[in-house]
Protein backbone atom coordinates (compact mmCIF):
# COMPACT_ATOMS: atom_id res chain seq x y z
CA UNK A 1 0.00 0.00 0.00
CA UNK A 2 1.23 3.71 -0.31
CA UNK A 3 0.78 6.07 2.64
CA UNK A 4 0.56 10.30 1.90
CA UNK A 5 1.92 12.27 5.14
CA UNK A 6 1.94 16.04 5.09
CA UNK A 7 4.68 17.00 7.20
CA UNK A 8 4.69 20.69 7.24
CA UNK A 9 5.62 22.21 3.41
CA UNK A 10 7.06 18.52 2.61
CA UNK A 11 4.14 15.51 0.94
CA UNK A 12 5.65 12.16 1.67
CA UNK A 13 4.69 9.43 -0.22
CA UNK A 14 5.44 5.67 2.20
CA UNK A 15 5.90 2.54 -0.13
CA UNK A 16 4.53 0.47 2.59
CA UNK A 17 4.41 -3.37 1.84
CA UNK A 18 7.10 -4.15 4.11
CA UNK A 19 6.86 -8.16 4.02
CA UNK A 20 7.08 -8.08 0.10
CA UNK A 21 10.01 -5.28 -0.08
CA UNK A 22 7.85 -2.80 -1.02
CA UNK A 23 7.23 -4.39 -4.18
CA UNK A 24 5.10 -2.16 -6.37
CA UNK A 25 1.51 -3.88 -6.65
CA UNK A 26 -1.10 -3.12 -9.62
CA UNK A 27 -2.86 -1.05 -6.98
CA UNK A 28 0.14 1.01 -5.72
CA UNK A 29 0.95 1.56 -9.48
CA UNK A 30 -2.66 2.46 -10.58
CA UNK A 31 -2.28 5.13 -7.37
CA UNK A 32 1.12 6.91 -7.37
CA UNK A 33 0.47 9.10 -11.06
CA UNK A 34 -2.52 10.33 -9.49
CA UNK A 35 -0.74 11.32 -5.78
CA UNK A 36 2.02 12.58 -6.94
CA UNK A 37 -0.39 15.14 -9.13
CA UNK A 38 -2.29 15.73 -6.14
CA UNK A 39 0.97 16.93 -4.60
CA UNK A 40 1.81 19.19 -7.11
CA UNK A 41 -1.57 21.04 -7.06
CA UNK A 42 -1.73 21.24 -3.57
CA UNK A 43 -0.36 25.24 -2.18
CA UNK A 44 1.16 23.94 0.89
CA UNK A 45 3.09 21.07 -0.22
CA UNK A 46 6.94 22.93 -1.44
CA UNK A 47 8.69 19.21 -1.98
CA UNK A 48 7.78 15.55 -2.52
CA UNK A 49 9.56 12.80 -0.97
CA UNK A 50 9.20 9.03 -2.02
CA UNK A 51 10.63 6.73 0.92
CA UNK A 52 9.76 3.45 2.28
CA UNK A 53 8.32 2.60 5.52
CA UNK A 54 10.91 -0.41 6.32
CA UNK A 55 14.66 -1.23 5.60
CA UNK A 56 14.13 -1.46 2.41
CA UNK A 57 13.13 1.08 -0.40
CA UNK A 58 11.52 -1.10 -2.97
CA UNK A 59 11.91 -4.50 -4.68
CA UNK A 60 10.58 -3.39 -7.81
CA UNK A 61 7.04 -3.93 -9.33
CA UNK A 62 5.56 -6.98 -8.29
CA UNK A 63 5.19 -10.35 -10.80
CA UNK A 64 2.30 -11.42 -11.31
CA UNK A 65 2.07 -14.51 -13.73
CA UNK A 66 -1.90 -14.10 -13.21
CA UNK A 67 -2.43 -11.13 -14.65
CA UNK A 68 -4.42 -10.24 -17.41
CA UNK A 69 -2.95 -10.72 -20.87
CA UNK A 70 -5.08 -9.36 -23.54
CA UNK A 71 -3.67 -6.15 -25.14
CA UNK A 72 -6.15 -3.38 -23.64
CA UNK A 73 -5.38 -5.10 -20.17
CA UNK A 74 -1.15 -5.05 -21.16
CA UNK A 75 -1.73 -1.38 -22.27
CA UNK A 76 -3.16 -0.07 -19.27
CA UNK A 77 -1.13 -1.57 -16.73
CA UNK A 78 1.97 0.31 -18.73
CA UNK A 79 0.48 3.26 -18.84
CA UNK A 80 -0.36 3.67 -15.52
CA UNK A 81 3.69 2.54 -14.66
CA UNK A 82 5.26 5.10 -17.52
CA UNK A 83 2.35 7.81 -16.18
CA UNK A 84 4.21 7.93 -12.45
CA UNK A 85 7.44 8.88 -14.56
CA UNK A 86 5.88 11.64 -16.78
CA UNK A 87 4.29 13.18 -13.74
CA UNK A 88 7.19 13.33 -11.90
CA UNK A 89 9.25 14.73 -15.25
CA UNK A 90 6.78 17.79 -14.94
CA UNK A 91 6.46 18.02 -11.31
CA UNK A 92 6.80 21.61 -10.68
CA UNK A 93 8.17 21.20 -7.05
CA UNK A 94 11.66 19.28 -6.04
CA UNK A 95 11.10 15.53 -5.66
CA UNK A 96 13.57 13.07 -3.58
CA UNK A 97 14.13 9.49 -2.96
CA UNK A 98 15.55 8.77 0.04
CA UNK A 99 16.68 5.36 -0.16
CA UNK A 100 17.82 2.28 2.32
CA UNK A 101 18.37 -1.05 1.64
CA UNK A 102 17.50 -2.61 -1.58
CA UNK A 103 16.42 -0.53 -4.91
CA UNK A 104 15.85 -2.86 -7.79
CA UNK A 105 14.32 -3.39 -11.09
CA UNK A 106 11.50 -0.83 -10.83
CA UNK A 107 12.77 0.66 -7.30
CA UNK A 108 15.41 1.65 -8.82
CA UNK A 109 13.55 3.21 -11.80
CA UNK A 110 11.10 4.82 -8.76
CA UNK A 111 14.63 6.48 -7.50
CA UNK A 112 15.99 7.50 -10.64
CA UNK A 113 12.85 9.67 -12.00
CA UNK A 114 12.97 11.93 -9.07
CA UNK A 115 15.33 15.30 -8.90
CA UNK A 116 17.35 13.90 -6.17
CA UNK A 117 18.07 10.98 -3.86
CA UNK A 118 19.95 10.21 -1.15
CA UNK A 119 20.99 7.00 0.24
CA UNK A 120 22.94 5.36 3.10
CA UNK A 121 25.79 3.44 2.85
CA UNK A 122 24.15 -0.28 2.98
CA UNK A 123 21.62 0.85 0.02
CA UNK A 124 22.04 -1.35 -3.05
CA UNK A 125 20.47 -0.47 -6.54
CA UNK A 126 20.33 -2.48 -9.67
CA UNK A 127 18.47 -3.14 -12.71
CA UNK A 128 18.29 -6.84 -12.13
CA UNK A 129 15.33 -7.47 -15.10
CA UNK A 130 18.34 -8.57 -17.79
CA UNK A 131 18.71 -11.49 -15.73
CA UNK A 132 15.07 -12.46 -15.69
CA UNK A 133 15.68 -12.86 -20.05
CA UNK A 134 13.83 -9.15 -19.89
CA UNK A 135 14.82 -5.42 -20.05
CA UNK A 136 15.07 -2.66 -17.47
CA UNK A 137 12.74 -0.89 -20.05
CA UNK A 138 11.46 2.81 -18.57
CA UNK A 139 14.76 2.41 -16.51
CA UNK A 140 16.70 2.25 -20.28
CA UNK A 141 14.76 5.70 -21.17
CA UNK A 142 15.55 7.24 -17.79
CA UNK A 143 19.73 5.80 -17.16
CA UNK A 144 20.08 6.96 -21.01
CA UNK A 145 19.24 10.73 -20.31
CA UNK A 146 21.31 10.77 -16.52
CA UNK A 147 24.47 9.17 -17.68
CA UNK A 148 27.01 8.80 -20.65
CA UNK A 149 25.58 5.88 -22.99
CA UNK A 150 28.89 3.51 -22.23
CA UNK A 151 28.10 3.75 -18.57
CA UNK A 152 24.20 3.28 -18.75
CA UNK A 153 24.46 0.69 -21.06
CA UNK A 154 26.86 -0.95 -18.81
CA UNK A 155 24.04 -1.07 -16.16
CA UNK A 156 21.66 -1.81 -18.20
CA UNK A 157 22.77 -5.05 -19.62
CA UNK A 158 25.24 -6.30 -16.75
CA UNK A 159 22.43 -6.28 -14.19
CA UNK A 160 25.31 -5.68 -11.31
CA UNK A 161 24.06 -4.51 -7.94
CA UNK A 162 25.76 -1.25 -7.61
CA UNK A 163 26.45 0.29 -3.67
CA UNK A 164 25.16 3.75 -2.99
CA UNK A 165 29.06 5.08 -2.77
CA UNK A 166 29.60 4.06 -6.65
CA UNK A 167 26.08 5.70 -7.38
CA UNK A 168 27.11 8.56 -5.63
CA UNK A 169 30.63 8.53 -8.01
CA UNK A 170 28.02 8.24 -11.01
CA UNK A 171 26.19 11.27 -10.30
CA UNK A 172 23.03 8.79 -9.68
CA UNK A 173 23.06 9.40 -5.95
CA UNK A 174 23.49 13.11 -4.57
CA UNK A 175 24.27 12.24 -1.23
CA UNK A 176 25.39 9.18 1.22
CA UNK A 177 25.14 8.70 4.82
CA UNK A 178 27.22 6.52 7.05
CA UNK A 179 23.74 5.28 8.56
CA UNK A 180 20.20 5.46 9.11
CA UNK A 181 20.46 8.27 11.88
CA UNK A 182 22.64 9.87 9.74
CA UNK A 183 19.98 9.90 6.61
CA UNK A 184 17.22 11.51 8.70
CA UNK A 185 19.07 13.89 9.44
CA UNK A 186 20.26 14.37 5.92
CA UNK A 187 16.86 14.35 4.74
CA UNK A 188 15.44 16.83 7.04
CA UNK A 189 18.60 19.34 6.47
CA UNK A 190 17.68 19.28 2.24
CA UNK A 191 14.20 19.76 3.14
CA UNK A 192 15.05 22.63 5.11
CA UNK A 193 16.65 23.99 2.43
CA UNK A 194 14.43 22.71 -0.55
CA UNK A 195 11.35 24.54 0.95
CA UNK A 196 12.85 27.71 2.06
CA UNK A 197 12.88 28.29 -1.44
CA UNK A 198 10.44 30.64 -3.51
CA UNK A 199 8.23 28.15 -5.21
CA UNK A 200 7.84 30.41 -8.58
CA UNK A 201 11.72 30.52 -9.11
CA UNK A 202 11.58 26.52 -8.48
CA UNK A 203 9.26 26.51 -10.97
CA UNK A 204 10.58 28.16 -13.46
CA UNK A 205 14.03 26.27 -12.86
CA UNK A 206 12.64 23.25 -13.40
CA UNK A 207 10.86 23.85 -16.35
CA UNK A 208 13.85 25.57 -17.77
CA UNK A 209 16.36 22.68 -16.63
CA UNK A 210 13.81 20.58 -18.34
CA UNK A 211 13.54 22.35 -21.99
CA UNK A 212 17.53 22.81 -21.80
CA UNK A 213 18.09 19.44 -21.23
CA UNK A 214 16.64 18.49 -24.97
CA UNK A 215 17.95 21.38 -26.53
CA UNK A 216 21.35 22.61 -28.03
CA UNK A 217 23.07 24.93 -26.34
CA UNK A 218 22.00 27.67 -28.57
CA UNK A 219 18.48 27.21 -28.22
CA UNK A 220 18.97 26.76 -24.92
CA UNK A 221 20.56 30.49 -24.35
CA UNK A 222 18.31 31.79 -25.98
CA UNK A 223 15.56 30.48 -23.31
CA UNK A 224 17.95 31.45 -20.86
CA UNK A 225 17.95 34.77 -22.23
CA UNK A 226 14.15 35.06 -22.39
CA UNK A 227 13.38 33.58 -18.71
CA UNK A 228 16.04 36.59 -17.03
CA UNK A 229 14.29 38.88 -19.76
CA UNK A 230 10.84 37.52 -17.88
CA UNK A 231 12.04 37.75 -14.73
CA UNK A 232 13.27 41.68 -15.18
CA UNK A 233 10.13 43.22 -16.41
CA UNK A 234 7.98 41.31 -13.76
CA UNK A 235 10.10 43.04 -11.11
CA UNK A 236 11.73 39.97 -9.42
CA UNK A 237 15.57 41.42 -10.12
CA UNK A 238 14.60 44.60 -8.94
CA UNK A 239 13.22 43.46 -5.33
CA UNK A 240 16.44 41.19 -5.01
CA UNK A 241 18.72 43.98 -5.75
CA UNK A 242 16.27 46.30 -2.63
CA UNK A 243 16.32 43.30 -0.26
CA UNK A 244 20.32 42.32 -1.21
CA UNK A 245 20.81 46.04 -0.27
CA UNK A 246 18.88 46.03 2.35
CA UNK A 247 20.83 43.44 3.94
CA UNK A 248 23.80 44.50 3.19
CA UNK A 249 23.34 48.04 4.90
Amino acid sequence: MIRVQQQGAVCEIVLDRPQQRNALSAEMIGSLAAVVAAADAAADCRCVVIKSSSEHFCAGRELAPDRERDLTSVLAYDDAYAAIFERLRVLNKPSLAVVRGYAVAGGFTLAMGCDFVIADESAKFGAVEINNRFPAAINTALLSHLLGPRRALEILLLGEMIGARAMHDMGLVNRVAAEALALAQMEAALLAQLTALDPAAVRLTKETHRAACNMPLADALVAGKQLNALLLASGRIDEASRAFAARRK
